[in-house]
C-alpha cells in the first residue's frame, strides 16, 4: 500500500514525475519483490486454448516490433511474431498451466535408505518476471525418506516445471521445495539455487560476475549439523 501511495503522489508532482515512476519502478524490480509463494494468477487464465493464446500475442508482439520500427516484411523478420508466441505459451512459460505438471509417481523404499538423497547441478532456464529475460543456474535438491521415494528424473522435472513460467528465484526455491514436500509426504526438503540473472548482467547494473543464491531448509535439514552435510556434497560453504 505504501508503494503505491508513493506513486500516487509522484503522479501528481510536477517536472520530471515520468522519469520518477520509472525509478521506482525499476527499483521494486531489482529488489526482487515477492508477492506470495504462488504465481499470480488471474481466475480466467486458462479459459483461452493454447492456439487461441498463440493467436493473441502473435498480435500483441506484432504490435511492439512495428512500435520499435522493425520491417516485418523482411524474410528473417516476417515470421517472428508467431514464434515467439509459440515459444511463450508452448515451451518458456508452458509451467504456467498445472496439465503441465510431470507425473509424479512414488514408489516403495524397499532398500530402506533412510539418509539423505541428493540430485544436484540440475540445470534450469528461466524469465524474470519483472523483466521477461533469463535466468539461468543449477538447483540442488534433496529429501529424506518417509517410506516413499521418487525417480530421480521426475526431481528435474519438477524444477523445470516450475522454471518454466515468469519467476522470481525466491519464489522458484519454495514452490520446488513445497511441492516435493506434498509430494513425498515429509518435511525433510532442502532446495538451493545458484542462478544467474541477465536482468542484473545485461541491463542496469551490468554485472556479469555475480549470480544469486536461495535456500529452502525445511525438517531434519533445520538442523546445522545435516545442513552442513548437504552443503558439504554441494561444495558450498554454510556461510550461505
Amino acid at each position: 500500500m505504501k508503494q503505491k501511495e508513493t506513486l500516487s503522489n509522484i503522479q501528481l508532482n510536477g517536472d520530471g514525475k515520468i522519469e520518477m515512476i520509472d525509478v521506482l519502478i525499476d527499483e521494486m524490480g531489482d529488489n526482487h519483490v515477492m508477492t506470495s509463494v504462488e504465481t499470480p494468477m488471474r481466475t480466467d487464465a486458462f479459459a483461452l486454448s493454447d492456439d487461441e493464446k498463440i493467436a493473441a500475442i502473435e498480435k500483441h508482439f506484432e504490435a511492439i516490433m512495428n512500435t520499435l520500427g522493425l520491417d516485418l516484411t523482411d524474410d528473417s523478420l516476417k515470421g517472428t511474431p508467431h514464434r515467439v508466441a509459440k515459444m511463450y505459451v508452448k515451451e518458456i512459460f508452458q509451467g504456467l498451466n498445472p496439465a503441465n505438471m510431470p507425473k509424479m509417481a512414488l514408489f516403495e523404499n524397499k532398500y530402506k535408505y533412510n539418509e539423505m538423497l541428493v540430485e544436484k547441478n540440475i540445470s534450469f532456464y528461466s524469465n524474470c518476471e519483472h523483466h521477461f529475460v533469463p535466468i539461468m543456474g543449477r538447483a540442488h535438491v534433496a529429501y529424506i525418506s518417509n517410506g516413499k521415494v521418487i525417480g530421480l528424473s521426475k526431481l528435474n522435472r519438477l524444477v523445470e516445471y516450475f522454471a518454466k513460467r515468469p519467476q522470481v528465484q525466491e519464489r522458484l526455491t519454495m514452490q520446488i521445495g513445497k511441492k516435493l514436500q506434498e509430494v513425498l509426504g515429509t518435511n525433510d526438503v532442502a532446495v538451493v539455487i545458484d542462478a544467474k540473472h541477465l536482468c542484473v548482467s545485461s541491463r542496469g547494473v551490468k554485472d556479469e560476475s555475480s549470480s544469486t543464491v536461495t535456500a529452502f531448509y525445511n525438517g531434519v535439514f533445520k538442523d546445522e549439523a545435516r545442513k552442513a552435510e548437504f552443503l558439504k556434497y554441494l561444495e558450498f560453504k554454510t556461510e550461505f
